[in-house]
């Protein structure tokens, strides 16, 4: 048979080199094709007696097999789950009849029948389906190089590993190791697992498959260990043994205090786990797919393949790149300002394959973004992660200055100056003068409109909005903000040096905010407005992570700093008088930071005290200026009025196209702001509970809070019909 996705060469001991080498693909997946081919390849070598055995490898250099291509996994219908059941089975069917070769268990568990050998050459990372791969061969061996991944990353899009790996993990490496790797979905390198039992060898890559083949040779018959008599799982299972009990019952406790009940597929995994720790083996992965089916069929795992995976992907990949554009080649950056944005842009840009200059009012001032890079590169050496080599190299890719001339050979300025118009209007035109007359012009600011900021250049039509965030080398997101006369050159070369610092871009609307800044805001004011009102800070907190927020509220306004706050509340204020509406929380920034002196953790403390060497703990007298009502509201009121305080303000932004499609705004939230990730996004989320529910909620907030939780007119038309954003495929 001739194959696309495999290529099947049957040497003269009948040992059979499956290569997997999915055409036009930068990474092997389980997608359509790779599944009816390597099935096909499985029925044959269950039939054939002239294949006597099997080595599995993959034909590309970026590794064995990524796991599955998510864009096939359609939801699952509550009117065909006999199909969908079988759909989801089609993985874990395939692979039990590659490790028995068709052979009944009841036999293979007597002896009096064999499998034919298979082994696995692991010559790269191998995650989620393709780990399952490995997991059902014989003997599984992987390249000696520690920077192979070896996972099952499922629960990071709301799944479980549905092609065995909740069952062969805990058979092999025991329940506890089975459960770190599927519940917190992070890979593991070839020497771990082969501690834990997953794999058998490491070798020299050039070597694997020889190694596999002389394997299969020496074992011409073989069964896997659950599939003999008395197999016991490594470490105890079952319902019975006094050591599996005592796991789970610490294992659900763990698991729900860490997701806040907010990921279904925790609690399924170890369900997988237990439940199929005490029933044979081919009942066990019956249950799995029951589990994932459940799972693909939720919103949770929806919402989180379509923002986190398939969107996520169109974004990276410059889905709003302006396709009449030639792709820009983009070398050298010059980075205006070395400060803790410059620096940060300047990092990221060199790891991005490109030379910096920065500059700086004096070299002093520019040498800082060298000091940034180097603590980075330092702890990087000093815990193995690089060579000091690499870090020289890394470094010498800066060239710090004070001299405006050293810009111009520059391919991209990126200006990163303090966040004052006149400020940037300076630096600006003293740029333009010496940069060439195509060169784009990006600046970098968090509340500055762009259109106003482009009157100070020469050439408005390649003047463009970048807003990082802070610290730049970590967070995921970048806004793109094209103003009145941004031309497509600039938003194409934008997301083109977006593509090399490998961040998610979302393009936005030239407003005072943007977009996350528009969202972030209020949701911060809705948790010092409740500290007004006397709701204890605890409370607020955590309700905020109990939604499923990296951090609480008021934690996270002192990560951004008070002060910051305060001096944009005046700016705003400044700008837009007698429009200006006031957030009802000045007066609170006020006293935190000119009466108290509490400006946030980098000034020493803000609403929490952060004791060197201790946990921080809510501010014991912060109780004194604000003191706590007698009675509090529920844990569920509070998590109601954080909630709809980012929901109902990203709606406008939608409403308003500050974002014009609920990708770029669930994105911008999760990737932004740190939004509920279970949720897909505050539109995806609008959309799980429907548009009715969401207008009547916001108006009965509106009602007992204010008019700032009033949804806009769009979502109130949207809700006379239940119209969905993303359509019938949400």
């Amino acid at each position: 048979m001739t194959y696309e996705t495999i290529k099947v060469e049957t040497d003269a001991d009948g040992i059979a080199l499956v290569t997997i080498d999915l055409p036009g693909q930068s990474m092997n997946v389980w997608n359509e094709a790779l599944m009816k081919e390597f099935r096909a390849f499985v029925d044959d070598f269950a039939s054939n007696d002239d294949i006597k055995g099997a080595v599995i490898t993959s034909g590309k250099a970026s590794g064995f097999l990524a796991g599955a291509d998510l864009r096939m996994l359609g939801g699952a219908s509550s009117s065909s789950v006999g199909s969908d059941f079988e759909n989801a089975f089609g993985l874990n069917e395939m692979l039990r009849k590659l490790e028995t070769s068709g052979q009944s268990a009841k036999d293979l568990s007597k002896g009096t029948a064999h499998a034919k050998p298979v082994a696995a050459a692991v010559n790269g990372l191998a995650l989620g389906g393709g780990l399952e791969l490995v997991l059902a061969c014989h003997y599984r061996i992987v390249a000696d190089n520690p920077k192979v991944q070896l996972g099952v990353p499922e629960v990071q899009v709301g799944l479980l590993p549905g092609g065995g790996g909740t069952q062969r993990l805990p058979r092999l490496a025991g329940l506890q190791n089975a459960a770190m790797l599927a519940t917190q979905g992070k890979p593991i390198d070839p020497n771990t697992a082969k501690a834990q039992g997953i794999i058998q060898e490491v070798a020299p890559v050039e070597e694997l498959v020889a190694k596999a083949k002389e394997w299969v040779k020496a074992n011409p018959k073989v069964t896997q260990p659950w599939d003999k008599k008395g197999f016991k799982f490594p470490g105890g299972g079952g319902a019975m043994d006094p050591r599996s009990a005592q796991f789970f019952m610490a294992a659900n406790a763990m698991g729900q205090r860490e997701t806040n009940h907010n990921y279904p597929a925790v609690e399924a995994i170890l369900s997988c786990l237990y439940e199929g720790s005490i029933v044979p083996f081919d009942t066990a992965i019956r249950i799995e797919s029951k589990y994932f089916l459940k799972l693909l069929s939720g919103p949770v795992a929806q919402n989180m393949i379509r923002t986190l995976f398939i969107n996520k992907q169109a974004a990276e990949k410059g889905s709003a790149r302006p396709a009449n554009i030639e792709k820009q080649d983009i070398k050298t950056v010059g980075v205006l300002g070395a400060g803790l944005m410059g620096a940060g842009i300047t990092h990221v840009s060199v790891k991005g394959g490109m030379d910096v200059i920065v500059l700086d009012r004096d070299m002093e001032s520019a040498e800082k973004a060298v000091a940034y890079s180097k603590k980075i590169l330092d702890k990087r050496v000093a815990r193995g992660k690089t060579t000091q080599e690499k870090a020289d190299a890394f470094l010498a890719k800066i060239k710090p200055t004070s001299d405006y001339n050293d810009l111009k050979d520059v391919d991209l300025i990126i200006e990163a100056v303090f966040e004052d118009p006149d400020v940037k209007a300076d630096v600006i035109k003293k740029t333009e003068a010496v940069i060439g007359k195509d060169v784009i012009f990006a600046s970098n600011t968090s509340t500055l409109p762009i259109t106003g900021l482009a009157k100070n250049s020469d050439r408005p039509d390649q003047f463009i909005g970048m807003h990082f965030f802070s610290p730049v080398e970590r967070m995921p997101l970048l806004e793109i903000i094209p103003g009145e006369q941004t031309g497509d050159k600039a938003l194409a070369t934008a997301l083109d040096y977006n593509a090399k610092i490998r961040k998610t871009p979302i393009v936005v609307k030239d407003v005072r905010g943007f977009y996350t800044n528009r969202v972030v805001p209020p949701y911060l004011n809705e948790a010092m407005l409740m500290v007004k009102e006397g709701v204890k800070p605890a409370l607020i907190d955590n309700a905020g992570k109990s939604l499923g927020m990296p951090l609480g509220p008021l934690a996270l306004t002192d990560e951004t700093k008070l002060d910051l706050g305060l001096m944009l509340v005046r700016a705003t204020k400044k700008e837009l008088g007698d429009d200006y509406k006031p957030t009802g929380v000045e007066d609170l920034l006020e006293t935190m930071v000119e009466g108290l002196g509490r400006a946030g953790r980098v000034s020493g403390g803000g609403f929490y005290e952060y004791p060197e060497g201790g946990k921080k703990h809510i501010w014991p007298g912060l109780s004194e200026h604000f003191p706590l009502a007698d009675e509090q509201p529920t844990l569920e009121e509070v998590e109601e009025r954080l909630m709809y305080s980012q929901l109902v303000p990203a709606a406008h932004c939608y409403a308003e196209d500050i974002v014009d499609d609920p990708q770029s705004a669930d994105l911008g939230a999760i990737f932004g702001w740190g939004f509920a990730p279970w949720t897909g996004g505050p539109m995806s989320y609008i959309d799980t509970i429907g548009s009715e529910a969401f207008v009547r909620k916001a108006e009965s907030l509106a009602q007992r809070y204010g008019e700032r939780f009033n949804p806009p007119a769009k979502f109130r038309d949207m809700a006379k019909s239940n119209e969905k954003l993303y359509g019938k495929a949400a």
